[in-house]
């Protein structure tokens, strides 16, 4: 019984996780634990608030909700007015960059659309002026026959 017990506590041993891994899932044990408590209580907290100033939100409602519109609407606007700022730096810096010959990022693909532009230019150009001499030969043709 000692020989089939012994390969089992050796593969047992073998099989355990180290010291470390141990005190890892131990701490992130512990860490979890606390702040999955300390969640709930947050929450508990905050319905419990919620249930005391419900009567007087509702009796403040007619100037509360007016208030939260305008303010929402100014947040909105500064945050779009950052955006809008930060947006133009970045893509100051970006033709900065491409203007002083340095390789930007995306680079590749304005070339890539400016030679396609320039192509279809051309080609538009040769066609408007084929068309117009076709104008221009039937422009005669007409005088002629008249």
């Amino acid at each position: 019984m000692s020989d089939q017990s012994r390969p089992m506590t050796q593969a047992l041993h073998e099989k355990a996780p180290s010291t470390r891994q141990a005190v890892k899932f131990l701490t992130a044990a512990t860490i979890g634990g606390t702040l999955l408590f300390l969640s709930g209580l947050t929450l508990t907290g905050t319905v419990i608030a919620l249930i005391m100033a419900t009567p007087v939100l509702v009796l403040f409602s007619p100037i509360l909700a007016p208030a939260a519109i305008a303010v929402f609407l100014a947040t909105v606007g500064f945050l779009v007015s950052g955006g809008c700022g930060v947006t133009a730096i970045t893509v100051l810096t970006w033709i900065y960059s491409y203007v002083k010959g340095k390789h930007p990022p995306g680079v590749d693909y304005l070339d890539y659309a400016r030679t396609k532009i320039a192509d279809k230019a051309r080609d538009m150009t040769e066609r408007a002026k084929e068309y117009g001499q076709y104008v221009q030969q039937k422009a005669q043709e007409a005088t002629q026959a008249s």
